[in-house]
Parts: structure tokens; sequence; C-alpha cells
């Protein structure tokens, strides 16, 4: 008689789990569906506007001399002092947190804290940092406050997604650098960085990705500037790709939604090369690990 309860709830989780995967299916198809309808009407309605205007030219109200330069080259700017920011700062925090911090109320804290702010809407971060970096400290809506809202708006996951790398990494590895007479830092160093490195830069792809298309944080520092010029230092005003797109959207004429559309391409192009870029440093580092 137990025998047979036993079976049959078994069986009753087993129908459960089917049930459970046929539906999650269902809805990854569905939304797999929708996201290449979306794709599939951007490069109709944007492929006829590509061209190289688009890539070497300037803003401009007229259509056929309408260009992305000054957003493109600005996003590579908020992209390159984002990453030279909030990499080493958040590499540097989950180290600390996972290896050297002792564990008590505080760093429970810092945790619980740090897992919050990886799922503040960005709008949140805008605001913040137009009122930190544009307003209270001064520097004006630049690329470096730009670069330092960005810096808070993906520092929360460089953080985690590195302390879950460092945490893959055995124990026992741990343990025996130790045992050999390295100090924590050559431990640390030598053999828990050069294993969770792979682990660390599938984070940092995931937060770069994020901060290329964040439209409302920099909405809220640049405030839709109409911009005819390349960024040549870190205290300039600039433009990026999303709010371009968002300024010729909003503009009256049809003509400009496609070129709005071209300019989705451009950005798709530009993430998918970064992350292209990213994947093969992190295969290529996580080979020389496995050697």
């Amino acid at each position: 008689m137990e025998n047979n309860i036993f079976h049959r709830n078994i069986k009753r989780r087993q129908n459960v789990g089917k049930l459970f995967y046929i539906i999650l299916l269902l809805f990854s198809l569905i939304g797999l569906i929708g996201l290449s309808a979306l794709l599939i009407q951007i490069l109709r309605d944007g492929l006829p506007y590509l061209s190289t205007n688009i890539i070497f030219n300037y803003p401009s109200r007229h259509i056929d001399q309408a260009g992305l330069k000054s957003a493109l080259f600005g996003t590579l700017w908020i992209l390159s002092l984002t990453a030279l920011i909030s990499l080493p700062i958040g590499m540097g925090a989950a180290i600390y947190l996972e290896e050297f911090a002792k564990k008590n109320w505080i760093t429970n804290f810092i945790e619980i804290n740090i897992g919050n702010l990886a799922g503040v809407p960005s709008i949140v971060y805008g605001l913040l940092g137009l009122t930190i970096f544009v307003e209270l400290l001064g520097l004006g809506r630049v690329v470096l406050a730009g670069a330092l809202t960005m810096t808070l708006l993906i520092l929360p996951i460089i953080i985690l997604s590195t302390r879950e790398s460092i945490k893959a990494v055995p124990n026992s590895y741990r343990e025996a650098a130790l045992a050999l007479g390295a100090t924590k830092w050559q431990m640390v160093k030598r053999v828990v960085l050069p294993i969770a490195f792979p682990g660390f830069l599938t984070g940092a792809i995931l937060a770069m990705s994020r901060a290329i298309g964040e439209s409302a944080p920099m909405i809220a520092i640049s405030a839709l500037v109409y911009i005819t010029f390349i960024p040549s230092h870190a205290m300039d005003r600039f433009t990026v790709l999303p709010i371009q797109i968002f300024n010729w959207i909003s503009r009256p004429q049809a003509e400009f939604a496609g070129l709005a559309a071209a300019g989705i391409i451009v950005l798709l192009t530009v993430l998918l090369l970064m992350n292209a870029v990213a994947v093969y440093f992190r295969n290529r580092y996580q080979v020389k690990s496995n050697e």
C-alpha cells in the first residue's frame, strides 16, 4: 500500500515536471517568434537606409544627409570609460567580499544591498547620476558624468557575476595552494583568478551589453542634445546611439523611422562585435586555465 502511494507521488511529480517543461518551452517559442518578427521588421525598414552616410555623417534635419557619427563615437567613449572604471572596481570588490572579508552582519548587509541594486530600474540611476555627478559635483552633461552613471548601473551585475565565478572554483585548489606555502593573496592571484576569469568576462559581457542599450540614464544625463562633433576628451558634451534613435523615431516624418531602424541595426552590430571580442578572449582564457 505504501509502495503504491510512493509510486503515485513520483509519477505525479514527473507529470508536473513535464507540464512545467512544456509551458516553459511554449513561452520560449512565443518569445522567439516575437523577437524574430521584430528583427525582420527592423531589417525590412532599416536596410534601405543603411549606407556609409549613416556611419560617416553627423545628425541633420535632411534625411539624405543624416548620420550617426557623433552618437557612434559618443557610445564608444561611454563604453570605454565605463569599462575602465567599473571592471577593476567590480572585480576588486568581488574578490574582497568572497576571499578576504569577514563574514559578519556588515558584509551580509553589503551583499543584500548589492543584490537589490542589481534590480533597480535604470532611470533611477540616471536621476542619481544627474543629481550627484552633473549637479552636485558640477561636472555638467559630459562624457565622464555619463560613464560614472553607467558604472553605478552595471557595477552590481559585475560584482555578482564575479563572485559566482569565484565561488565555482573548488576549495581543494585553495587548500592545495596554501598547503604548498602560498600566501592568501598568492593563492587568489595565481590559482583562483585564472580559473574564475572566464566567468568574470561573461559577467562583463552581460553588464556592458546592458550599458550599451540603456537610453533612460543617458536621456537624464545628456538631455537629447543635438551634437555635430566627436567628443575629444572626457569633459566634452556627447550623445549616444539610443538617444539618437529615440530622437529620430519621435520625428513626424515617416522617413526618419527608417533611419531609426537603420540606427538599431548599427547598434545591434556594435553589440554583437563587442560580444564576439569578449567571447573570444573568454574562450582563450578558459582553454589556458584548463591546461
